[in-house]
């Protein structure tokens, strides 16, 4: 997925809908964001910034949708949580990560595996993909894609 691809017109599920289509957002800014794991410390920061600062999103016309490999029962779970406003993709099958390449050999304690790496989409209302952003450090970064959002 590079800057100028569309957005890919998949079916996804997620906490709200069983069957999204990604296709619904066109007329609407989107910020996709996929993140490793639901309750740990970085995703839930960055789940929070999100939901913080979801009503200036929402001012811009923005939606903002989640991602992980986790099963819906857990994002369910997250949300409630912490009380996101918006949904979250479940994709256990790696599908939508795999589209957007963000499966990554990662390392911790010196054990490698394939995990998502921490990054960022944005999309314009006529779905054509205008920032990517990878290897998302967490502190500042929702203020950095509200700019980038307010620029579209």
């Amino acid at each position: 997925m590079n800057v100028g691809d569309k957005l890919p017109n998949m079916t996804v599920a997620t906490t709200q809908n069983e069957a999204l289509k990604l296709s619904s957002f066109k007329g609407k800014n989107l910020v996709i964001y996929f993140y490793p794991k639901d309750n740990t410390p970085g995703c839930t920061t960055e789940g929070q910034n999100f939901r913080d600062a979801y009503q200036d999103f929402q001012k811009l016309n923005t939606e903002i949708l989640g991602v992980s490999r986790e099963s819906i029962r857990s994002h369910q779970n997250f949300i409630n949580k912490h009380e996101f406003p918006f949904d979250l993709i479940s994709d256990p099958d790696e599908e939508l990560c795999n589209a957007f390449d963000v499966i990554k050999e990662k390392n911790m304690y010196g054990k490698k595996y394939m995990g998502i790496e921490r990054s960022t989409f944005i999309f314009d209302q006529k779905g054509k993909l205008q920032h990517a952003i990878r290897k998302v450090k967490v502190k500042g970064h929702v203020d950095e894609v509200l700019e980038l959002v307010a620029e579209l």
